[in-house]
């Protein structure tokens, strides 16, 4: 058994004025090109041990393995999107050897050719929008927290009371989203006539979002190169003027959201390549 595999990154046109030396990824290999006619895929050596179908699904389940493959498989990415159109492959695309990465290159050839063209001079902005948008629901209240605020009546009724706060505190939440989806909508507004494609992703919850507010939408566009600066101003003000909502803008990025069919449905280990 070969005690080599190979991690492959991207998609390229076999033509592109690549520059690779010095370019390190996954396990501090160094990255190589295998071309296959008009095509060509970055690829780098990995050892079996780290790499093989068992290691990759126990790595997958490390925090810490997966954050640094992560990291190395998206500057290998980033290095090349800086100097062509890329295809990015989905982590963890791992081969028996450089003949089977030649041999998918050899079947897909049409298909990866197209998206390369579709692709060429385009990049990718993330937009996501955060509301500020109240709990749907609070603990009961407790004698002391039943007593009017000053603003309000005197109510001789608690459950009158609580039920009267529940009721703003349901209007309130009513609101947030309705500017909050005012301010989707402005985005989606603003990408046309700029954007040439969408994809909707999942919103972020939890620690995922990482950062203040309710994530209600988190999308990806594909903008031609020479309008991005246009795009990315126009996202940053979409919510001008709307109280409790942040659009935050990310990018440019390489395609990686307009790449589906180079992504399988789930990580696959080298014995299955």
């Amino acid at each position: 058994m070969d005690e080599q595999l190979c991690y492959a990154y991207a998609v390229v046109e076999s033509s592109a004025p690549l520059e690779l030396a010095g370019v390190r990824g996954v396990a501090d290999a160094p990255v190589t090109l295998v071309r296959s006619g008009p095509v060509a895929a970055a690829v780098s050596p990995v050892p079996w041990e780290g790499f093989s179908e068992a290691a990759l699904k126990a790595g997958l389940e490390d925090l810490d393995w997966l954050e640094a493959t992560a990291r190395a498989h998206h500057f290998v990415i980033e290095n090349l999107a800086a100097r062509t159109t890329v295809l990015p492959l989905r982590l963890a695309t791992v081969y028996l050897d450089e003949t089977r990465v030649r041999q998918m290159l050899d079947e897909r050839q049409a298909d990866l050719t197209a998206m390369l063209d579709r692709l060429a001079d385009h990049v990718e902005w993330g937009v996501k929008v955060y509301a500020e948008v109240p709990p749907a629901s609070s603990p009961a209240p407790s004698p002391a927290a039943s007593s009017p605020a000053p603003s309000e009546p005197a109510d001789a009724d608690p459950g009158r009371a609580y039920l009267r706060r529940r009721r703003h505190q349901r209007q309130a939440r009513e609101d947030a989203w309705r500017v909050a989806e005012e301010a989707v909508r402005r985005t989606e507004r603003q990408a046309r006539g700029l954007a040439v494609e969408r994809t909707r992703h999942r919103p972020q919850q939890g620690g995922l979002a990482r950062v203040p507010g309710e994530n209600v939408a988190n999308d990806a566009y594909l903008v031609p190169r020479r309008l991005s600066e246009e795009f990315r101003t126009r996202m940053l003000h979409a919510a001008d003027g709307l109280p409790g909502v942040r659009v935050d803008v990310t990018g440019p990025w390489a395609p990686y959201s307009f790449t589906a069919p180079l992504a399988p449905g789930a990580p696959e280990g080298a014995g299955q390549r």
